[in-house]
């Protein structure tokens, strides 16, 4: 007796093609607002207080929450892929590194050409090597081996905001290439930040979870710049653990070596 053959429904391939485009539909919205934000930063240099550079930063943060998406919904569907990290990446070279140096030189480095073009270039710079970095070494589910390109450009982005007319005093703009230039340092660094991609979404939590959610979510519509407080909490959060890790090393070494010195001065009793 012949097994009846049991056929795969016709809207299931469909689907899965499906699954595996839209997390792609994410990284070409990514991709799309760095385009936007590289023509808003042209235009603000040309057409000063028209708001174009707060719209480029603006336009990177939404690229960055497009980022976020397109990972999460990878990973929850099983759609990832080589093609898929590799486009991603493309995409993050262009919304997480050509948009905020040009934004930066456009707003903070106009005045000083040459040195500002140096700085912008190591920014656009590092965000490469990081990204490549990230694709060719094994990727922790807790950490990131130095800071993550989406942050480093939500810095720049959240700078600009915090005061979006183009930077004319002269003693503000080594602060610009300050921020800039170390944000470039910290993302070509071994510094352990955290991924949050050991997260559980689907676990049960604790109900004050969500009313501390919420909160955070008030706080913010209240003073937008309490997003800045939490980038700037985020990018110091990795030099300040290892920092005080290795001070509790040190101190535990010269606590046992103490106490490694007072046991030979004790006298054995029977001498």
């Amino acid at each position: 007796m012949r097994r009846p053959v049991s056929r795969r429904p016709r809207g299931t391939k469909r689907l899965r093609k499906g699954i595996y485009l839209i997390p792609s539909l994410f990284t070409v919205a990514n991709m799309f607002c760095g385009f936007l934000s590289v023509i808003e930063s042209s235009r603000g240099h040309f057409e000063p207080g028209r708001g174009h550079f707060e719209r480029a930063a603006l336009l990177i943060l939404i690229a960055i929450i497009a980022d976020i998406l397109d990972g999460r919904i990878a990973r929850m569907t099983g759609a990832t892929t080589s093609f898929g990290e590799a486009y991603d990446s493309l995409a993050d070279v262009v919304s997480f590194g050509v948009a905020p140096s040009l934004l930066a030189f456009q707003w903070g480095l106009w005045q000083i050409p040459r040195a500002g073009m140096a700085v912008a270039f190591l920014f656009l710079v590092a965000v490469s090597i990081r990204l490549a970095r990230f694709n060719v070494s094994a990727h922790d589910a807790h950490d990131f081996s130095g800071l993550p390109s989406p942050a480093g450009a939500g810095a720049v982005a959240m700078m600009v905001l915090l005061s979006p007319t183009p930077v004319q005093h002269p003693t503000f703009i080594p602060v610009v290439v300050a921020v800039v230039f170390s944000l470039a340092l910290l993302m070509v660094s071994n510094l352990p930040y955290r991924s949050f991609k050991d997260l559980n979404m689907r676990r049960q939590w604790p109900a004050p979870t969500l009313f501390t959610i919420a909160l955070v979510f008030s706080l913010i519509t209240l003073d937008p710049r309490l997003l800045s407080v939490l980038a700037a909490v985020y990018i110091l959060s990795a030099p300040f653990g290892v920092l005080t890790r290795r001070m509790r090393r040190k101190d535990r070494d010269s606590s046992i070596a103490k106490n490694t010195g007072s046991d030979d001065v004790i006298q054995d009793p029977d001498r």
